[in-house]
Parts: structure tokens; sequence; C-alpha cells
């Protein structure tokens, strides 16, 4: 029989407002096994975990548990504690009765009742606990970051500044991301290109970096410091060593109609294409879909003035299987589709655009050379309506239930551009609120409203009309003043909300890493480990975790620099020790575990087994220790139940579910 020691924590008053904690620890000296009972204010405080230590000496305890807040928050403290005192860390458990119980009832009873069972669950479990030992796993010195927009691209510069190889996969013919397609940067309007190309050409430069364009990755396999991930180089039909860059087979290419994606449709490209002229690589690709020679095996102008010989119709897609110790996740956004938004006329009128088309209207690489002009007849506009949180902040299913974050300061950087460029363009801006919660943002805005006359309207609107004339009848609300709006525009902006990249759920899937219902990959934890996921070895940068502008990306990419490089730095890592194993006497060799294990941990080989004195040669799963990272999915499927996780055994899991149904 196991001494258990049982320690009751009141988390100030967040577990004994709800909780009687003395009453937790009273019942708990009832369940057998248990000899030691105690609460007290703070456990996880340095008092409370002498407490704790002091009860394993002097009561001689061979396993503790401690009711308190999740084990995602402090089991690794009192795993610590209790190893310091001299019992194995794996014979604490945690019963969760702060997230699990007291913050989710108002009634004491209620929730005393609840804690007093979650209590008698996790001794039940460790009167079924057996001491364990973690092993080791070696750490591949190399990283991956899957995205090269800013954040990607800061984080492969900050880990390759620590001396480990990084690779980065980008889908895009060049690195970049959604940063090069702006056109001024908010609140110092600094030229975005001017401050994202020095970092492109540092990446593409630093001897620690391996860029893989025009790429994307197909399979992860493996578990923390050591994944296994194939890549996907996508046939570009050019000889990367070859191509000199000179760009005589755009200019010579026959297909020009084809609507350039850099420039959000608005402008057209080649067949044969670099997406911007800083592209890096600044090698083109053929598109394959719209390229005659593809399509009809005639043309092959590109092939015959390329003095380098650097076209090659017959390239294949290649895949490269590299192993890495850490992932860095860093796949951006995308703006939402407004095919649901048709009272705002988008597509009915080409002079209704995204925030995202307007930048590129005013970049002076754009498709209007930077001149604002309205995309219907070429003409200056003199009227313009900005509508903000289309999409965001929406309280029906059309759109996200977020605030897009960004959106109130780049309408207000638009505005202030416009005013400055065109002072007789008059602007109007509808809004639900103004959020400017940064450095200099509020300021910001301000300017915009004082210095630049911007004309900012509290309300929403609630159609775009076409007028006959080319114009745009508005129609919205003043709340200030409690009023209808009709006011005609040259120009409607739409502010529309931002999601994440559309391939991220595929990523996550394979990652195993947790995405949240709006495809944003969860933190580990949104205040302790914001860059962290939840799969060990994972780590998030930029806005694939949520809504942030480029100065909050590239701190959060530094960041997840940070981790991976304390996770590279290690030359061996323990490995959980929570693993499952198989009973070789009820193993029957069907492959069924084998077959649902995501990290490729199980194994089978033929083993001599003494069945009650009767020798036989049998078909038997073995586990890898090392690759096996306790999910349990294999000790569900197996039939004969000779699959068994220990730590959760099935024993253990059973006599937890009778303690809570006593």
């Amino acid at each position: 029989m196991q001494r258990i020691g049982v320690f009751v924590c009141h988390c100030g008053s967040n577990i004994a407002a709800t909780v009687d904690v003395k009453k937790v620890a009273e019942m708990a000296l009832l369940e057998p096994g248990v000899v030691h009972a105690e609460d007290y204010p703070y456990m996880c405080s340095e008092a409370g975990q002498a407490k704790i230590a002091e009860a394993i000496k002097e009561k001689k305890l061979t396993g503790i548990v401690v009711c308190s807040c999740s084990p995602r928050m402090h089991e690794a403290t009192f795993r610590k504690a209790a190893e310091r005192a001299g019992l194995n860390p794996y014979m604490v458990e945690i019963a969760n009765i702060r997230e699990h119980c007291s913050w989710i009832h108002k009634d004491m009873e209620e929730a005393t009742k609840k804690a007093v069972i979650l209590a008698r669950a996790a001794i039940a479990k460790v009167n079924l606990n057996a001491p364990l030992k973690p092993g080791e796993s070696r750490v591949t010195k190399r990283a991956l970051v899957i995205g090269g927009g800013i954040a990607g691209i800061q984080t492969a510069l900050d880990i390759a500044d620590a001396g480990y190889e990084v690779d980065i996969v980008e889908k895009t013919p060049s690195i970049g991301g959604r940063m090069s397609q702006l056109d001024k940067t908010f609140p110092t309007l600094d030229c975005s290109a001017c401050i994202l190309t020095p970092k492109m050409v540092e990446a593409a430069a630093h001897e620690k970096i391996n860029i893989y364009t025009y790429s994307e990755v197909e399979k992860v396999t493996g578990f923390v410091g050591d994944f296994t991930v194939d890549i996907r180089k996508k046939a570009r039909s050019v000889n990367m060593d070859k191509c000199t860059g000179c760009g005589i087979c755009q200019e010579k290419c026959p297909s020009k109609k084809i609507p350039s994606e850099f420039n959000r449709g608005l402008g057209n490209r080649t067949a044969i294409y670099t997406p911007f002229a800083q592209a890096i690589p600044n090698v083109p690709v053929i598109d394959r879909e719209h390229c005659i020679k593809f399509k009809t095996g005639k043309c092959g102008v590109c092939a015959k003035v390329c003095q380098a010989g650097a076209i090659e119709y017959d390239q294949q897609d290649e895949i490269v299987t590299q192993k890495y110790g850490a992932i860095v996740v860093a796949t951006g956004f995308d703006m939402i589709k407004l095919d649901k938004y048709d009272e705002y006329a988008y597509s009915q009128s080409k002079d209704v655009i995204t925030s995202l088309e307007l930048e590129r209207i005013m970049n002076a690489a754009g498709p209007t050379k930077g001149h604002l002009e309205r995309l219907s007849d070429g003409k200056a506009p003199k009227e313009m309506v900005f509508i903000q949180c289309v999409g965001s902040r929406c309280a029906d299913d059309r759109g996200k239930s977020y605030c897009s974050k960004i959106c109130c300061m780049y309408t207000a950087k638009h505005a202030m551009l416009i005013r400055d460029k065109y002072p007789d363009v008059n602007v109007t801006v509808f809004y639900i609120d103004v959020r400017t919660p940064g450095k200099n943002f509020d300021e910001f805005y301000r300017r915009a409203v004082e210095q630049y006359g911007v004309n900012y309207v509290k309300g929403q609107v609630g159609k775009v009309i076409p007028q006959p004339d080319g114009k745009l009848l508005v129609q919205g609300v003043d709340l200030l003043d409690n009023k209808q709006i009709l006011k005609e525009a040259d120009m409607v902006v739409l502010a529309a909300a931002i999601e994440p990249e559309a391939d991220v759920r595929r990523i996550a899937t394979m990652l195993t890493a947790s995405i949240d219902t709006n495809n944003f990959l969860t933190e580990a934890h949104a205040k302790l480990r914001p860059v962290e996921s939840p799969t060990a070895g994972i780590f998030l940068s930029g806005v694939c975790q949520g809504p942030k502008d480029i100065p909050e990306t590239v701190a959060q990419a530094g960041a997840a620099a940070v981790k991976a490089i304390g996770l590279l730095a290690k030359d061996k890592l323990m490995t959980n020790p929570c693993t499952a194993k198989s009973d070789e006497l009820l193993c029957n060799g069907c492959s069924t575990c084998a077959n649902v294990c995501p990290y490729g941990a199980i194994t089978y080989e033929e083993k001599e087994v003494n069945d009650h004195g009767i020798r036989e040669m049998r078909r038997i799963a073995v586990v890898n220790d090392a690759l096996c990272q306790g999910c349990g999915a294999c000790t569900v499927t197996c039939p004969s139940g000779a699959m068994d996780l220990q730590g959760f055994s099935n024993r253990q899991i059973i006599a937890e579910v009778d303690a809570i149904c006593r």
C-alpha cells in the first residue's frame, strides 16, 4: 500500500473563495493509502514546497496529490519539489480544483463536493502509480521556418546569427510575404520595401540560411529535437544556377494577360514571371497553367531568347528530406474574401477596392505606377470613403468575430498619405470604434484628424450603390448626430478583415499543432508561453498566431527564435517516460497500433514467447521509447488490450472512474 500525502492549495482566493479547502483535506484523509493531508494558501510558493518536502521526509511518503491549479501551470514545480525531497517525480499527481472546479462554480457546497471527488480520483491513481525514469533523445542542430514573410525572415536571421543552420520554406516564388506588397508602414511612414529588402538580402546572403522558394512542406514526422520533414520543391522550369535574372524572357513572353497575384489582380503579368522587382531569388518561374508551351506544346519563346540556356521545360518537382530539431511556423495572413458582403458592391464596381489593393495602387511599382486613380476610367478621385471593420467584429457567420487589429491604423495611414499627396481629395472614414493601442499610435490617428482634416464618422455603412454616372452612393449613419447619411464617392475602400493563410490548417495537422476556431495557431499559454505551440518543438511567429502589426510581428519573431535557439543549444533532451508498452502475452501482431501511431514509434519483431510454459515464436509489437510521445492512440485501438500506457494505464484510469462514481 502506498503512503500518500494530499496537499490542498487555496491559491489565494482563486480556490478558497469557492471551495472549502479544509474540508477537502479532511475528506482526503479518509481515502485508502492517505497518511497525511493539509492545506496552505500558496502551495506553489517556496514555503508551500518546503511543506511538501518536509512531509515527504517525515511521513515517508511514496506518493503525493496536490489539489491546485492546472498541471499545465505547476506540475513541473511540484515534481521538482518532490524530486528534491527524494521522491520519484512521476509519483506526483495534480487534482485540478481551480480551472475544473472553483472557477466554474459559484455555490461553495457544490464546488467543495466536486473538489473532493477530483482529489479522490487522483488518490486512486497514485495508489497504482509506479516510479518512472525518463530517457534521453538527441537534438538535431537545424531549424525549419515555414513561411518567408517578415516574421519568417526575422526568425531565421536570429537563429542563424546564433550559429545554427536554418531552412526557410516559402510557397511563392519569392520571400518577402505580405509586407512586400505594402507601400508605407505606420506609424513612421517608412517605405516598406526600404526596410524589408535589406532583410531579404541579408537572409539570402547568410551562410547559415538556405531558402526554398516555390516550395511547400509535404510531410512531417518525428518529435521535438528530431523532426523529419519532406519539402516539395515545385518545378520552376527555370534553372536557378544558370539564370542571370536579365528579364528578357518576361519581355518576350506572349502570354501577358494573366492577373498578377502580387498586385491583387489589379494588373497583369506574363506566364514566366518574377512577382516583383526586388524578388529574392531574382529567378522567374513558369506558370504552367497559363504557359502556351505547356498547354499546346507550341511557343517556347522564352527558351529561344534565353542566352544562358536556363529554361528547362522538363523540370520536375523534387522532394527534399531533411531533419530538424525545431520548427517555427510563420505562415502569415490574407484578406478575407468579400463574396458575402455584396452590399458594398465590391463585385459590382471596380472603384470599390480593399485596403491591400489600395496599397498596390499607391505603390510606385504598382499597377498605376503610384498614381491614385479610379480603376474604372483612370480618372483622379475627388471624394473617397473608407469603411472600417468589413468582416471584423462580425456578429453573424459571414465574417470574423475578432478585431483585425491593424485596420484602424492603416486606414489612418492611407487617409494621411492621400491628403498629403492630393490635398483636393476629401476623405471620409466610417468607423465603429477607433482602436489605436500602440506606441505613438493614438498620436498618429490624431494627426490624421487634426493636421490632415480627415473626416471620421462614427457609424456603419448599410449599402454602396453604383450610379449610372459612375459614382458610388454610400448610405450610412452618423451615430453621434443620430442621422442618416447619403454621400457620393468616387472610390470606396473596404478595410477587410484578415485571416490566417489558407494552408495553415493543413500545416497544423502535419505538425499536430493546436488551432482555434478561426484557424489561428494556439499558443501553449497565452501569457507565459505565447510563442510556443502545445506540441513540443513547434514555435509560432507572426500573424499565424493572431492579428498583429509589423513591430509586434518582428518582436514575436525574435522571441520564437530565442525559444528555438534554447532548444537547439541542448545536446540531449529528457524524453517522456509515460510511453506505451506492449504485453507480449496478449499481443497478436495485428499492426493496428502501428497504423495509428503518428510518430512511427511502433515496429514489429519475431520473438520467442513463453506463454504459460509453452514456447512459441510470435510477431510482437515493440515500442521505441525515444519516438513514443505517450499520446495513447495505440492503447485505445488495440483489439487485444496488449498496449498500455505507463503512468496512464487502463487500471489507473478505471480506478479514477470508479473513485469518481463512488
